[in-house]
C-alpha cells in the first residue's frame, strides 16, 4: 500500500513539473464544462420543441419498470468510480476530458436536430437537473449514459477489467433505459455505433493525448 502510494505521488510531481500539461488540464476542463452546457441547453431546446411520441417495437411489447433508482445511483458511483481512475493515473486526464468534451457536443447537435415526445409510459423520476440532462434521462437521441459508458469502454479497452466493467455498465445502462421505456430502442442501438465514431475522431485529434494516456 505505501509503495502504490508512493507511485501515484511520483506521477503527480513528475506531471506537475510539467507547465504545459497543468495549462492543457485547464483547457481541457474548460471545454468539457462547454461541452456539458451545450448538452444541458440542447435538453432544453429539444424538450421545448418536442413533436408527439412514435410507436416503438419493443417498448410497445415489454412492460415499463421503475428503474429510476438504477440511474440516479450509478450515475453518481459512475462519476466517483471516472474521477478515482484519473485522479490515481493524472496522465489519464486530457485524454478522458477532451474526449467526453466531443462526445458531448456532438450529442448536443443530434439532440438539438431530433425533437421527438418521450414514449408515453416513461417513468418519471426526481434525478436532478444534471443526472437527467446529462446522462440522456430528460432528452432521447442518442442515449447519453449508453453512449458515455461506452465510450469509457473504448478508452479503457487495454485495461480488460475495466473494459469489461465499462461495457457491462453500458448494456446494463441500455436494458434499463429500455425497461423504463426512458429511451426508444434506436436510442440505445444508435449510441454504440455513434459512439464508435466519436472515439476515433477523439483518437484523430488527440493523438498524444491518447499517447500520454496510456503511458507510465
Amino acid at each position: 500500500m505505501n509503495q502504490w502510494f508512493i507511485s501515484v505521488l511520483g506521477r503527480y510531481k513528475k506531471i506537475c513539473l510539467n507547465r504545459r500539461f497543468v495549462v492543457s488540464v485547464l483547457v481541457a476542463t474548460a471545454l468539457f464544462m462547454a461541452s456539458v452546457a451545450s448538452n444541458l441547453y440542447a435538453a432544453v431546446y429539444a424538450s421545448k420543441n418536442a413533436s408527439s411520441a412514435v410507436a416503438d417495437l419493443i417498448l410497445s411489447n415489454i412492460p415499463v419498470f421503475d428503474v429510476g433508482w438504477f440511474f440516479v445511483y450509478s450515475a453518481f458511483v459512475l462519476v466517483v468510480f471516472v474521477v478515482g481512475l484519473c485522479v490515481i493515473r493524472p496522465q489519464r486526464i486530457l485524454f478522458v476530458l477532451y474526449t467526453l468534451s466531443i462526445f458531448y457536443f456532438i450529442r448536443a447537435i443530434f439532440v438539438s436536430l431530433t425533437h421527438l415526445a418521450p414514449f408515453p409510459t416513461q417513468i418519471s423520476f426526481d434525478a436532478g437537473v444534471i443526472v437527467s440532462r446529462v446522462f440522456g434521462v430528460a432528452d432521447l437521441f442518442f442515449s447519453g449514459y449508453t453512449g458515455v459508458t461506452f465510450l469509457l469502454a473504448l478508452m479503457f479497452w487495454q485495461d480488460k477489467v475495466l473494459r469489461y466493467i465499462f461495457l457491462c455498465w453500458s448494456v446494463l445502462s441500455g436494458v434499463f433505459s429500455l425497461l423504463g421505456h426512458l429511451h426508444y430502442s434506436i436510442d440505445i442501438f444508435a449510441a454504440f455505433f455513434i459512439t464508435y465514431g466519436i472515439y476515433h475522431i477523439a483518437l484523430h485529434f488527440f493523438p498524444k493525448e491518447r499517447e500520454f494516456f496510456t503511458s507510465y
